[in-house]
């Protein structure tokens, strides 16, 4: 009996001395700090919470800067035909493609034969034509007893059909005898950018056999943020520099604004007319676009004072010494680290809380009945 004693001894003592640190441990653990937000709507719809500097260890204030921006505005953009100076090819009548004498990416000259269409409209035509020619030529006679006008008016008539059909006027002098194949022509310089059509194709009126450009002038299209806009106006002068050749740089004015802004980013775009003589700026490239502008001046603020959520950035802003209000916020990459460009929301010298902005969130949704 002594002996089984001795073996429950020990362990009884360390039950009790258990017992003892467990509640010891309970009577020492301090308490968390119910903090219950309190929240209070005005009439104009605005929200302020009470907010007690010692209720979020560690929160900071900051203001709002207003800085200075760089004469010269930099924005991307990119490459695109100039549309006046693209033209498509386009079939007038119903027929059947004999000979295709160009490919997608060749260079054309205007007048350039470019294919071979036949249709008997063409032979019509033609015929129509010559036999107004001949009744006009013997108006003339003293043998002829119609009215000299009538025929000449038949040629007109005939003639204008024939240019209806895409002929030009050399082309037209030139027709001899009745053809129903016919060399399309093309109606302007430049490359051929797209090609629909193949050798034994048929055709009806309005299909795009071709499409034509010219790279002499191109287009870029660039994006400018709301708040830039009065740095900017048409004529103005600026550089493109291309990303596939950093060394170049291609002059050009600004030759349109955009009239509309778009809501999600507070961008508006604006349509640059470039010089490429050499044809070294293709379309859909991308470049950089510096434009040298009057001074003006942007708000920054601590990117630790932004909170981000599903719909986009919050920043909670001191309304008093104990009141935060959350406001949205709509930003953009700004030169220095640390730091994002205000677009809308914020005013310049308003207090933001910057560390532990994101615990105040949690906070403003606590007292919305949320959970953070």
């Amino acid at each position: 009996m002594k002996r089984r004693m001795t073996r429950l001894l020990p362990l009884a003592l360390a039950a009790v001395l258990a017992a003892g640190c467990s509640g010891e441990s309970a009577r020492g653990a301090p308490d968390e700090p119910d903090v219950s937000p309190r929240l209070d709507r005005r009439t104009d719809g605005s929200e302020l919470m009470a907010l007690q500097p010692s209720a979020v260890p560690g929160m900071s204030v900051t203001s709002v800067k207003e800085v200075e921006l760089p004469r010269v505005l930099e924005t991307t953009g990119q490459v695109s035909f100039d549309d006046r100076r693209v033209a498509s090819i386009i079939s007038r009548v119903s027929g059947r493609v004999e000979d295709v004498r160009v490919s997608q990416w060749d260079a054309v000259q205007r007048g350039e034969p470019v294919v071979a269409l036949y249709s008997p409209d063409y032979m019509t035509a033609e015929a129509e034509y010559l036999q107004a020619q001949v009744t006009s030529t013997l108006s003339g006679s003293p043998a002829f007893s119609g009215d000299n006008g009538v025929a000449q008016a038949m040629v007109a008539a005939a003639k204008r059909k024939l240019e209806l059909l895409g002929l030009e006027p050399a082309d037209i002098a030139a027709i001899k005898t009745p053809t129903a194949t016919w060399l399309m022509r093309a109606p302007i310089g430049g490359t051929i950018i797209e090609k629909k059509v193949v050798r034994g194709a048929q055709v009806n009126p309005g299909d795009v056999l071709f499409t034509l450009g010219t790279l002499s002038d191109v287009w870029i299209g660039a994006d400018i943020y709301e708040t830039d806009l009065a740095r900017i106006h048409v004529g103005q002068e600026l550089e493109a520099v291309p990303a596939a050749f950093p060394g170049l740089a291609f002059k050009g004015t600004i030759s349109r604004v955009s009239p509309n802004i778009d809501p999600n980013t507070h961008t508006l775009q604006i349509r640059c007319q470039v010089n490429n003589p050499d044809g070294a700026l293709k379309p859909q490239m991308l470049v950089r676009v510096r434009i040298v502008t009057t001074p003006g001046t942007a708000l920054v603020v601590p990117q630790s004072a932004l909170v981000f959520e599903t719909d986009g950035f919050y920043a909670f802003i001191q309304q008093g010494p104990d009141q935060v209000t959350r406001r949205r916020v709509t930003i953009t990459s700004w030169n220095e680290a640390g730091y994002a460009r205000v677009l809308s929301g914020l005013s310049a010298g308003e207090a933001v809380i910057e560390h532990e902005s994101v615990q105040v969130n949690g906070l403003w949704h606590r007292a919305h009945g949320e959970s953070s």
